[in-house]
């Protein structure tokens, strides 16, 4: 008994099958989560140190190349990349794919620890990470109030930072700006050295005289007390009355006597804003595992509470940026596409049924097999997100396939004159084959995408897995489902003119009739002018091919979307302060605020972040610009970004670039990154300078700049050793007193009830406020003697590099770029075309990397090209091992190059380039098109077997399944005409997979149905030629081959006669 006969029998099990299912898929659709993009992390470990007051070269020197020659020797290492700038160094460690990232970390930890010792004393402890892409802040907030600032920075910290960090799913909160309380010694130059003293001794001693000592315990009478020394100042007075040495006289010398102390706050380093207004920002990031949607609601509401809770001091927090709304409409967008699809198909299966009961009949395939996807996905940890909820969407025309194909043979069965029940396994039973290759062939296609590894493998594995699952359970509701409801609802549909409906149905069904006759008398003439044809099919083919390189379809990684947001990115000259860059970044905010698209603008004044990597300078400023929704503005993200980049060049001194919010939520890095290396700093200078002039004259390339730039002021101290031993000094001397004086002391700690503040111990503003009193900073020797810096030491101002980068320990220098108007892949293909002739004039071991948008395009096209010849192979094997032959399932391979004409041709009428997306599309209409051809070779097959000649056979297959073609191509098509004229959240990465899609089976649909007829009838033609050319060639009787004519006289089915001996 088969599974349809027993489904019709007993359907109560179906009934108790799906049910179960339904419940089950309903639970694991509440446990779902929501996120933007599949949960991944990269192989990447990160190793950052702070190396405080060194120079790039130092940091360099001293930390980057150190971490890199350690960490070297790990195992799985792909490419080591440092970058070294004033006080911090950045070692990326990308690892391949096989790597096990945790036990990378481990290994990476045990050989940093092994150099610390060899590091200088300053240098703070190594971080070390993995890198992960959903730690970045989810909410960007700034909070005000009517406190005054240091009281206001205080409140924050022990009263909003905790409650909102107490919040399910939050890992960090963080402050940005505001004013910090700050305990100040103020060192004053001339008073210390009239006095005998050193920077270092006074420091010495107020850090000895601040300290809490447990000192043990006493026991008295059974009861047992500890004893601690309480050393800690309890005021700042306290703190002024400390005495740091003796006069000559014998007299005490008081902190007040040689420093002012004040109770003030720390210097300025970074200043936050919200449209304008002065605030402290708040940074709150998820855990790795927590759902971004929830946190952003929970945090939300707490604000709420805290807003009504404060109200006596007006706290007002502002939210400037939360990166899970766009999460949330992308989701909305692609639920909205589904609801829509699947009322276009049911009214597509209506209009090609005309029954109201044989359309419901067959959409039930449609929430049986979603639903129990859900189920599936929650087993699997998988989560609604971009690539999930896309899958879900495209598979709405796929999930209808094989019941149309299952009911449409039922019907003709009805209409033959058997009884429903009848009908429905007889139908069922005939077609069930095709109907099983059909699916095997869309499904098959996935499984090299699942198996995918890298970046593509991340993003495409739960697509793929979504896909097949449901794809699966349509079958076996195609299979079960309806012929059992077939069985007992379908019915013969009497068309009579005496309705709208009947009327209607007449003349669709008349239309349908001339569209057939049609098509039968070109496939009569296409069989009859197979090389006119061909020859058509093959120009078709190339030509479409030829849009690729003739630059009318692009290719780039993944098209940027408009979010409606991007970062201002402002940088001042070298050296610039951090209140003029202030000054400069307050002009830029009311440029930005005067125009009407702009909703919020987040100003950080002293920070900026490029992609994944935040960095801090007085001279750079970033400001987070969100707009008004689309339907609310005229001009679209580039095109305001471009205008607010105008009017902002114009404010005299400032370099002005703009970076658009990429998919993960933060300002993407420049997509154009070319890393230019060489052993040679000079031949690598004038390389990186000539690419930098050559990629800014490439068309579509903007904001084109070289990762270290010259000119960055510095003062640099030589020291003659000779001199410094002979008055008795060391360098460990020189540079803590020198550490002290300009950067200041900050080791010692204020306790003010529950809370520490740091002490800071330096000389005051006015003795350090020019290049000569550093020559006169004093120093005491061990013979009690004042040495001024300038009496062993050589002072002067140079310029450095802002920043160094190596690549695999080879200094290289980064050129990076904007694109505008132009896929990103274009422009570097243009660029590697121009510094090709110029490689002669280069240095010779000059070598061009190419990382950013580009590496990830190279690598994902490699990937996705992979699992497209594996999906065609797939394609072919399962259909060999179906119909056990070699030959018939090669011509339906024939089915996809005449797909891929429609594809491109698509792609480039709709000016889409091609992207992970596209080449997606194009691997998931491997399977679908095939289909197509599938039906028609079954049909010839079976006619031919039951003594139809091979001409004869094709025309009937035409004829008998061109309905079921048209009616799953359509479905398909118009099921994602929604995705594809999609305007929503991230509709942009995933229009171009849809009308690669609708292209790649539009032009299957129709050359399909001429060209494989050509191609079977012609591989049927050399199925009987070649054992015969062989038999003759050999001198073996054989019988010879007489080619019958069908009925209209042309070749069909080849014949024999026995020959005679």
């Amino acid at each position: 008994m088969s599974i349809t006969e027993l489904a019709i029998k007993r359907p109560s099990l179906i009934v108790v099958i799906f049910g179960a299912l339904t419940v089950l898929g309903i639970f694991g659709y509440n446990q779902l989560s929501y996120e933007l993009l599949p949960k991944f992390a990269p192989p990447v470990v990160t190793i950052s140190t702070i190396y405080p007051g060194a120079s790039p070269s130092e940091v360099e020197n001293s930390v980057s190349k150190p971490i890199e020659e350690a960490v070297s020797g790990l195992d799985n290492v792909s490419r080591i990349n440092s970058t070294s700038q004033e006080g911090f160094s950045l070692v990326f460690v990308r690892l391949t794919q096989s790597a096990n990232i945790d036990l990378a970390l481990q290994e990476a930890q045990r050989k940093v620890n092994g150099i610390l010792a060899t590091m200088p004393r300053d240098v703070k402890t190594p971080v070390i990470t993995k890198f992960a892409l959903d730690e970045f802040p989810v909410l960007r907030m700034g909070a005000t109030s009517s406190m005054g600032p240091r009281e206001f920075y205080q409140f924050l910290k022990d009263r909003v930072v905790p409650r909102i960090a107490k919040q399910s799913g939050v890992a960090q909160v963080t402050l940005v700006g505001g004013n910090e309380r700050e305990i100040k010694i103020n060192l004053d130059a001339q008073k210390i050295k009239s006095y005998g003293l050193s920077l270092a001794r006074v420091a010495q001693t107020i850090k000895a005289s601040n300290l809490d000592f447990p000192t043990g315990n006493i026991k008295q009478e059974g009861t047992q007390f500890v004893v601690r020394v309480a050393g800690k100042f309890e005021s700042v007075e306290a703190l002024s009355l400390l005495v740091v040495g003796r006069s000559k006289q014998g007299g005490d010398i008081k902190l007040s006597d040689v420093a002012e102390v004040h109770d003030g706050q720390k210097d300025m380093s970074t200043l936050s804003r919200i449209n304008g207004n002065e605030s402290i920002g708040i940074l709150v990031q998820k855990q790795s595992d927590a759902n971004a949607v929830r946190v952003s609601e929970l945090v939300r509401a707490e604000l709420v509470s805290m807003e009504k809770d404060y109200e006596n001091i007006k706290l007002k927090i502002t939210i400037a940026q939360d990166g899970s709304q766009f999460t949330v409409d992308a989701a909305n967008a692609v639920k909205f596409d589904l609801m829509l699809a699947i009322v276009l198909v049911a009214l597509t299966m209506f209009l090609f049924l005309h029954s109201v009961r044989n359309s419901i009949i067959v959409m039930i395939a449609i929430p049986a097999s979603l639903v129990s996807t859900f189920f599936a996905m929650y087993l699997l940890g998988f989560t609604l997100n971009l690539m999930t909820l896309l899958a879900l969407s495209l598979v709405v025309g796929i999930l209808v396939d094989d019941s149309i194909v299952v009911l449409e043979n039922i019907y003709h069965y009805l209409e033959k004159g058997l009884k429903p029940r009848d009908a429905a396994i007889t139908g069922r039973n005939e077609i069930g084959f095709a109907a099983l290759s059909i699916t095997l062939v869309d499904v098959v296609v996935f499984v090299p995408l699942a198996m995918t590894t890298g970046l593509i493998g991340n993003i495409m594995r739960q697509f793929a897995i979504v896909v097949t699952v449901s794809t699966m359970m349509s079958l076996f509701v195609s299979f079960t489902v309806t012929p059992l409801l077939a069985s007992r609802f379908s019915k013969l549909e009497r068309m009579t003119n005496g309705t709208f409906l009947g009327r209607f149905a007449l003349w669709f069904e008349a239309l349908y009739e001339a569209f057939k006759n049609h098509y039968l008398r070109l496939l009569r003439w296409a069989l009859s002018h197979r090389k006119t044809v061909v020859t058509a099919t093959v120009l078709l083919f190339f030509s479409s091919c030829a849009l690729v390189p003739f630059g009318f379809i692009g290719n780039e990684f993944v098209t940027q979307g408009d979010r409606g947001e991007f970062a201002v990115f402002l940088e001042l000259p070298s050296g610039a302060t951090i209140e003029s860059t202030n000054h400069a970044t307050q002009q830029a905010e009311k440029i930005i605020t005067a125009m009407p698209e702009v909703s919020k603008v987040f100003t950080n004044v002293g920070a900026s972040s490029d992609g994944f990597l935040t960095m801090s300078s007085n001279n750079i400023s970033e400001l987070n610009v969100t707009l008004v929704d689309k339907s609310e503005r005229t001009k679209s993200t580039d095109e305001v970004g471009e205008l607010i980049k105008a009017r902002i060049a114009e404010i005299p001194g400032v370099k002005v670039r703009v970076n658009p919010i990429g998919i993960f939520g933060t300002a993407n890095q420049t997509p154009i990154q070319i890393v230019v290396s060489a052993t040679n700093e000079a031949d690598m200078k004038h390389a990186a300078d000539r690419a930098m002039q050559i990629l800014a004259a490439v068309p579509g390339a903007t904001d084109v700049k070289l990762s270290a730039e010259d000119g960055k002021p510095e003062t640099r101290i030589e020291v003659d050793r000779q001199k410094m031993a002979a008055f008795g000094l060391t360098i460990a001397d020189i540079g803590q007193t020198l550490r002290i004086a300009l950067t200041g002391d900050e080791d010692s700690k204020f306790r003010d009830g529950a809370n520490e503040y740091t002490i800071r111990i330096r000389l005051d503003e006015f003795d350090r406020s020019n290049l000569n009193d550093v020559r006169h900073l004093s120093f005491i020797n061990s013979r009690n003697e004042q040495i001024e810096l300038q009496q062993f030491a050589s002072i002067y101002q140079t310029a450095g590099p802002s920043k160094l980068q190596r690549q695999d320990r080879i200094g290289s220098i980064t050129v990076m770029g904007q694109v505008l108007g132009r896929p990103s892949g274009n422009v570097v293909q243009d660029f590697q075309k121009a510094i090709a002739l110029e490689k002669d004039k280069l240095g010779k071991d000059v070598t061009f990397t190419y990382l950013g948008d580009e590496e990830n395009r190279s690598e994902g096209f490699g990937s996705m090209g992979l699992a497209f010849l594996a999906g065609v192979l797939f394609v072919y094997l399962i259909m060999v091992a179906l119909y056990d032959s070699y030959l018939y399932p090669f011509v339906v391979l024939f089915s996809i190059p005449v797909a891929g004409v429609g594809a491109l041709l698509a792609l480039a009428l709709a000016i889409k380039s091609l992207s992970i997306f596209s080449l997606l599309g194009m691997i998931m209409m491997i399977g679908l098109v095939a289909k197509n051809a599938i039906l028609l070779v079954d049909r010839t097959n079976d006619m031919k077997a039951q003594g139809m000649q091979t001409y004869d056979a094709l025309m009937e297959a035409g004829s008998a399944r061109l309905r079921p073609i048209l009616m799953t191509t359509m479905a398909m098509v118009i099921g994602m005409l929604p995705i594809a004229l999609a305007s929503g959240a991230g509709a942009e990465w995933k229009t171009g997979l849809a009308w690669a899609l609708i292209g790649g089976l539009t032009s299957s649909m129709f050359l399909t149905l001429i060209f494989v007829p050509i191609v079977y009838l012609k591989f049927d033609d050399w199925k009987n030629r070649v054992p015969q050319f062989f038999k003759r060639v050999t001198g073996k009787h054989s019988e010879p081959v007489i080619l019958a004519t069908g009925s209209n006289g042309h070749y069909g089915k080849a014949e024999t006669v026995k020959s005679e001996a």
